[in-house]
């Protein structure tokens, strides 16, 4: 009986697939917070905070 042992591409590359993602993931978000209004991001954070039951005030 002999066993095959089959690796695929995707599996291979897979850490790599998911640092890259990561990267643009995180570069996208410092980009759009870079851009936007301070008023606009702390306006965003603060409803956030009021959905999630989070104490702000």
């Amino acid at each position: 009986m002999t066993t095959q042992t089959q690796t695929t591409a995707a599996s291979a590359s897979s850490p790599l697939v998911a640092v890259i993602l990561a990267a643009v993931l995180g570069l996208g978000l410092i980009t759009v917070t870079g851009h936007v209004q301070a008023s606009t991001l702390h306006d965003a954070a603060h409803d956030v905070r009021h959905a999630t039951g989070f104490p702000c005030h």
